[in-house]
């Protein structure tokens, strides 16, 4: 484990006696402490736990599919599944409901958190919206939000809660019930009713408004929303760098304009790729489309190097809690570009690896130490979860950093 005074905020310390069954102090024994998760979420768009979960595509897709889940779950403690209302409900009152809580159980089980995109956006909403009033769709969104915050509580507890409200009442790609309802709200009004009725539906919840815009308007939005009373658990920062990457300079500015408001920061949507980059003059990331965009192993080189830079300023951060990474694979990544950690055969690429090592290795604790004559025993480490094992008997333990003594039975 390298500790660093710059990680500090990312490491813990706590002090355990070990007793055996009848209280008996374990004294002078070789405890091993091995991590076993982050607190800090590593993640990555998990779409396709919806098919591997529900068994979906035929037989040779599903073990490829699978293949890939494996090589998820290898890295990242994070998932992001697809709310789209649009494709969640694409006939009226026929939610797919049964098969997103399948991929959610799946993730679950496997130690993975799940966070739910999005409850509110003007973009892949009900087509049937346009047929209700705007009084009706935005009793329908509410009941929507109520709907699936509620189904879903338990097994997803993180939402976006409203996605891309900076541009919401100007978009003008085409009409959309939901950019007709945010005329009528404005914007600050829209996040508070979406914010309330999430808040209402699960209290516990940790709720976030999401952008891709990193200007000044959005700084604007988060401040109006604070004053008008919204509780907004964390600021969500989408980062496609399809045009390049940030790089540092950027990066650490856009930090330092988001971090004034002393709230959580999840990077919600970021995009880095092993191929050629997207032309400048490009000014909506959707109009660029190609019939392919290969990865090459310059640009794959390229990528690992952004990886590693973009990542460690992020840990470092204190206010960063959570990474998304939006594409796993170049396999159905968006808009087709080569922005996965790994290619579309499966096989890894040098980013891969290169973010296996940091989480796994550099940012990971096992350690031992020795018990006193009183069975005490003081350990540090990066916070999250562990195993502790001590000759045949094992334990398990959360590390938080305001982390009080503790008796642990083995």
């Amino acid at each position: 484990m390298k500790q660093t005074n710059e990680l500090n905020h990312r490491i813990g310390s706590k002090k355990m006696k070990l007793v055996d069954a009848s209280g008996h102090p374990l004294a002078g024994k070789e405890v091993t402490f091995n991590q076993t998760n982050h607190q800090f979420l590593f993640g990555c768009g998990a779409f396709d736990a919806v098919e591997v979960a529900n068994k979906s595509v035929p037989a040779d897709r599903l073990v490829f599919l699978e293949e890939k889940m494996d090589r998820f779950l290898e890295v990242f403690n994070f998932g992001t599944l697809p709310f789209y209302w649009g494709r969640f409900e694409p006939e009226k009152g026929k939610p797919q409901t049964k098969e997103l809580k399948a991929a959610a159980q799946w993730l679950k089980d496997r130690n993975i958190a799940v966070k739910g995109h999005p409850l509110c956006w003007h973009t892949v909403t009900a087509p049937w919206l346009l047929d209700m009033s705007n009084e009706e769709i935005l009793k329908t969104q509410f009941a929507r939000i109520e709907r699936e915050v509620s189904d879903f509580k338990g097994l997803i507890d993180m939402w976006d809660v409203i996605n891309e409200v900076v541009i919401m009442p100007i978009f003008d790609k085409y009409d959309n019930g939901i950019t007709r309802i945010s005329k009528d709200l404005g914007r600050v009004g829209m996040v508070k009713e979406m914010f309330a009725k999430t808040r209402e539906a699960n209290p516990g919840a940790t709720l976030l408004l999401n952008d891709f815009n990193t200007s000044i308007n959005y700084e604007i939005l988060i401040d109006g929303c604070l004053n008008a009373g919204v509780s907004i658990d964390a600021i969500g920062i989408q980062s496609h760098q399809h045009q390049g990457y940030w790089g540092r300079e950027k990066l650490e500015e856009v930090l330092e304009r988001f971090s004034q408001f002393g709230l959580p920061i999840h990077f919600t949507e970021n995009t880095l790729t092993s191929g050629h980059l997207m032309p400048a003059d490009i000014e909506d990331l959707n109009d660029y489309q190609l019939a392919e965009w290969p990865s090459t192993p310059e640009f794959e080189e390229r990528q690992a190097k952004e990886v590693e830079e973009m990542y460690s300023i992020l840990f470092k951060h204190p206010l960063v809690e959570a990474i998304t990474s939006w594409s796993f694979s170049d396999d159905g990544a968006w808009l087709g570009a080569p922005a996965g950690f790994i290619r579309a055969d499966n096989s890894p690429k040098p980013a891969y690896e290169t973010l296996k090592k940091l989480i796994k290795g550099d940012w990971n604790t096992n350690v031992s130490a020795k018990t006193d004559d009183n069975g005490m025993v003081t350990f540090e480490g990066f916070l999250g979860e562990y195993d502790l094992v001590c000759e045949d008997k094992k334990g398990s333990f959360k590390l938080e950093k305001e982390a009080e003594t503790v008796q642990l039975v083995l």
